[in-house]
């Protein structure tokens, strides 16, 4: 790609509302390569909807085991994402609630702004955005509701409906 993408963020939780966390941050850079980090529980984080298990497939044995520290992940985006003035979610709502309780339970401040990816859109690609992310999971095989994948599915999306409004 000779253009540099948006870098997108894509946040997985431990359920939706009132006491839900995040568990696992997924991030896809401007030059299409991505990461992700799964996210261990804080003690007083119990809140765990087993409807968000099924569609992300993690379990809390498997973030308890695998999943690193808070203040391990806020550094850990600080450092990736630092030196970019925004960063895009598709779920700004949810996404910047999970981010800043993160940041807040790792006694840090993000180091970037989150922004919702609509800004970036014209009509014509949100016209074309759902049509053209179900393509793009079948084409690429992407399983949805895991943070890098869903992160890189966004970047996609918004590449392929970029490119075929710059036709028209």
């Amino acid at each position: 790609m000779n253009e540099t993408l948006p870098t997108l963020l894509d946040i997985e939780a431990s359920g939706f509302g009132r006491g839900s966390y995040p568990i696992e941050v997924g991030i896809a850079r401007g030059d299409g390569s991505g990461c992700a980090l799964l996210i261990q529980p804080r003690r007083d984080w119990t809140h765990w909807d087993p409807q968000a298990e099924r569609l992300h497939g993690i379990s809390r044995e498997r973030l308890e085991r695998e999943g690193h520290p808070v203040i391990q992940v806020a550094r850990w985006l600080n450092d990736e994402l630092g030196g970019l003035e925004k960063v895009y979610s598709d779920s700004w709502g949810f996404d910047n609630t999970w981010l800043s309780l993160l940041f807040h339970h790792a006694g840090m401040l993000p180091a970037f702004r989150l922004e919702t990816l609509r800004l970036l859109l014209s009509e014509e690609q949100q016209a074309l955005w759902y049509p053209t992310r179900e393509a793009l999971m079948a084409q690429h095989g992407i399983q949805r509701h895991r943070a890098g994948d869903d992160a890189r599915l966004l970047q996609l999306t918004y590449a392929h409906t970029r490119a075929l409004t710059a036709w028209r």
